[in-house]
């Protein structure tokens, strides 16, 4: 079996070979996985949040080598990577403090004769199929909270950042997490196709694009087993006549290019009433079009390489092709020579529907700038999108703009103000095409549980 090869966006070097599991040791793997999940389950809800605190320690304490590895393997800023590691442990200091309560039994009266009682328990493994562009985050995000609930947890992670995989694994184990609890898997797809079907795995966590959902979700389907999909979008945000310009552009640069643009809750299409349409797009090309690419491991650039040459050229195509179908580019949109998978941060201008600028995601450093007539229009344009993932609103009405986002933004999640990244204590998930479920806030640890019903005569 040809093995897993990770390579260096920034510089295209090779940086391992990574050898697949056989089909037996994959079996192996799996049977592991449920026996250490009939011991763990049997742990008490404070036991297991201890361990979860611990990981986050654990985190804290190879936080520069893992920092290090994920900008090795995926190319985003170092800075960032840090950051990352910081959000994960936060992540799990929340889950450890807030978890035994989420799961905590819960009395109901029935009647005069009747009480009852509702407990959340642990089903068994499982299975994480996860991207590569938060390599920590995005694991961190499913398996602290299925580990906190009693699961077992196995993980396929991106080819690409098979490293940091494997090195959480390591950080988990040595915070004291049973062996076998949480496995880092190196397979093939085919391979991974045997684990939904397997009867030991018991749910499958997906993040990635629609068609990977649509997928999964048919595959786990077919088997009757549950599904979690984060999937992606291509949010919207939306800039009223009143907000403050220099702010707006500001938070709406950062929210493109933050992770290279590589996120999937990135602002991606700038919906800009028409009063102040050319005053918030020549500032905002103005500050697009300086930043610069380099280096991921200094602190001179605004943003590394892409992390995968296929994905740049998927974006460089998205864009001629909305050029060709009438958008123009406002700044960069040019493919750069040299090694490294850069690309130069992108507007694009006359952003209509038909283009895959307004219809899809683009998954990189390339904005989408929309003009609309009013606060009715740029929500309408907002909404008119298969995803639903985030969006934002810019504005100094702040009542305004949560009546906007309450009552009227199609999306799991709404920034205002701000750029979306994920906060521990608030929900995190979309509707339409980006998918079901919610993680963070409560709301993971529940996913993948037994919401048993206990009946009892008094």
């Amino acid at each position: 079996m040809n093995p897993t090869v990770t390579i260096n966006p920034a510089t295209e070097d090779v940086i391992e070979r990574h050898t697949k599991l056989t089909n037996f040791e994959l079996s192996e793997a799996i049977e592991n996985c449920h026996k250490a999940y009939l011991d763990w389950r049997q742990e008490s809800l404070e036991s297991r949040a201890e361990v979860i605190g611990k990981i986050g320690k654990s985190l804290m304490k190879h936080k520069d080598d893992l920092a290090a590895l994920m900008t090795k393997e995926m190319g985003k800023l170092l800075s960032q990577s840090h950051e990352e590691v910081e959000l994960c442990a936060g992540i799990c200091e929340y889950t450890a403090e807030n978890g035994p309560a989420e799961l905590a039994d819960e009395d109901r009266d029935i009647d005069d004769e009747t009480r009852g009682i509702i407990t959340y328990s642990p089903i068994g493994v499982i299975y994480g199929i996860q991207p590569w562009n938060y390599p920590t985050y995005q694991v961190i995000r499913y398996s602290i909270a299925n580990l906190m609930a009693g699961n077992g947890v196995l993980l396929k992670h991106a080819s690409n950042v098979t490293g940091s995989g494997k090195l959480l694994q390591k950080i988990y184990e040595d915070a004291g997490l049973p062996k076998h609890l949480f496995r880092t898997l190196v397979i093939s797809h085919e391979q991974s196709d045997t684990i939904i079907s397997n009867e030991r795995v018991r749910g499958v966590t997906l993040t990635g694009s629609s068609e990977a959902g649509r997928m999964i979700a048919q595959k786990a389907g077919k088997v009757l087993k549950k599904t979690v999909l984060e999937l992606g979008s291509n949010d919207a945000y939306i800039v009223l006549a009143d907000a403050d310009i220099e702010a707006a552009v500001d938070v709406c640069v950062n929210g493109r290019v933050y992770n290279n643009g590589e996120t999937c809750i990135a602002a991606k299409r700038f919906i800009v009433v028409e009063d102040i349409y050319d005053d918030f797009r020549d500032a905002y090309v103005k500050a697009m079009s300086v930043l610069t690419t380099g280096d991921p491991t200094s602190d001179e650039f605004d943003m590394g390489p892409m992390a995968r040459k296929d994905l740049r050229d998927d974006l460089h195509k998205q864009v001629l092709d909305s050029v060709a179908k009438g958008a123009e580019i406002l700044c960069g949109g040019e493919m750069p020579d040299g090694k490294g998978y850069f690309y130069p941060s992108t507007v694009l201008g006359n952003v209509l529907p038909g283009q895959p600028a307004y219809d899809d995601e683009l998954f990189g450093p390339v904005a989408s700038l929309i003009k609309a007539k009013d606060a009715e229009d740029a929500m309408r344009i907002a909404n008119d999108s298969r995803f639903g993932l985030g969006g934002g609103i810019l504005t100094t009405d702040t009542d305004k703009a949560i009546e906007l986002a309450r009552d009227h933004f199609d999306t799991g999640m709404v920034f205002i103000n701000r750029f979306g990244l994920a906060v521990p204590n608030m929900p995190f998930g979309g509707v339409k095409d980006s998918g079901y479920g919610r993680e963070h806030g409560g709301f993971g640890v529940k996913e993948f549980v037994n919401i048993k019903s206990l009946l009892i005569q008094k």
